[in-house]
């Protein structure tokens, strides 16, 4: 066995719900040592920079239940089952700010929080934008706006942003102009 290699011997799934479920894995480290690991299964999701001709960024606010807060973010959105991450992609920029993108540009993917959730987000880049409607879920009460570059970049640094999902795209994006 591989020194990074964990073996799973066995595992019971703790909770279903409609999001994610979760399991109880039993699994054997190299060393032999046996232990367990909760992990949440999440389908994953997508996240989208979407970028004006001006050069403005698209951001949506919305409150976040689990952090009781409004946050500022980058259109995002979880996979249905099967759904490819690109049609996922121009379904949820559809959905959050109405914006129909001509081009698109893979950003690769994350993990979220890989130590105890299998959840996967993929990144794109959204250009040629144009605008027909927002259509968001039932029950998503979110708001969009744009915001130059810099200034997105700038409530990144000043912690008004807080979003990782959000500050990694933009991370990954900024480095592929370096």
């Amino acid at each position: 066995m591989d020194k990074f290699e964990e073996k799973t011997l066995s595992s019971k799934t703790v909770y279903t719900g409609k999001i994610f479920d979760i399991t109880d894995d039993e699994i054997v480290l190299s060393d032999g040592l046996v232990r367990h690991r909760e992990i949440i299964h999440h389908p994953g999701g997508v996240v989208i920079l979407a970028i004006k001709e001006n050069g403005n960024v698209l951001l949506v606010k919305q409150y976040r239940y689990a952090v009781k807060s409004v946050q500022t973010e980058l259109p995002a959105g979880r996979l249905e089952k099967g759904e490819n991450p690109l049609d996922a992609a121009k379904r949820e920029l559809k959905e959050e700010t109405g914006y129909i993108a001509q081009n698109w540009e893979s950003l690769g993917y994350i993990f979220t929080t890989f130590g105890i959730c299998n959840e996967k987000l993929y990144l794109f880049k959204a250009t040629g934008l144009t605008f027909d409607k927002p259509a968001p879920d039932e029950g998503e009460i979110l708001d969009y706006f744009e915001l130059p570059l810099t200034d997105v970049q700038n409530l990144i640094k000043n912690g008004t942003i807080n979003d990782a999902k959000t500050i990694c795209t933009i991370s990954r994006a900024v480095c592929a102009f370096v």
